[in-house]
């Protein structure tokens, strides 16, 4: 690598630093996190976990609201939920083309809302409330 493309690269580096830094610094307030994964194909509950296991690791709460795949036992359910800083709501009855009954899912979904949300988002219960 040239060094006139090593020094363009650590001047745009350091004004990149210096944006995230004074960021940070205007960071003052402690608050949740709210993320909602939706869309069609995979990867949104695996996003999610991947981020409940990395808000773990820094020490937050997490709450967790699954709102389609309620009647199936998971892994995910099974390790995450027993943790002592993971609130579990299951809001569903299973996977919509299993139950096969849109009312039924959407009077069960509006009945419960974002109730686990809005309970758990008061502070300090929780840091990060992912639902899917």
């Amino acid at each position: 690598m040239s060094q006139e493309t090593q020094k363009k690269h650590q001047t745009k580096m350091a004004r990149k630093k210096k944006v995230v830094d004074e960021g940070i610094s205007r960071a003052d307030r402690e608050q949740g996190l709210l993320l909602v994964l939706t869309g069609n194909g995979k990867g949104k509950s695996s996003s999610a976990f991947g981020m409940i296991a990395r808000a773990l690791g820094h020490g937050m709460k997490v709450g967790v609201a699954q709102f389609i795949k309620g009647s199936s036992d998971t892994g995910e359910e099974s390790f995450f939920k027993n943790h002592p800083r993971v609130t579990w709501h299951v809001l569903g009855e299973g996977f919509t083309w299993e139950t096969q009954n849109l009312e039924k899912t959407s009077k069960r979904l509006k009945k419960a809302g974002m109730w686990p949300a809005k309970c758990c988002m008061i502070p300090p219960m929780i840091s990060s409330y992912l639902t899917s």
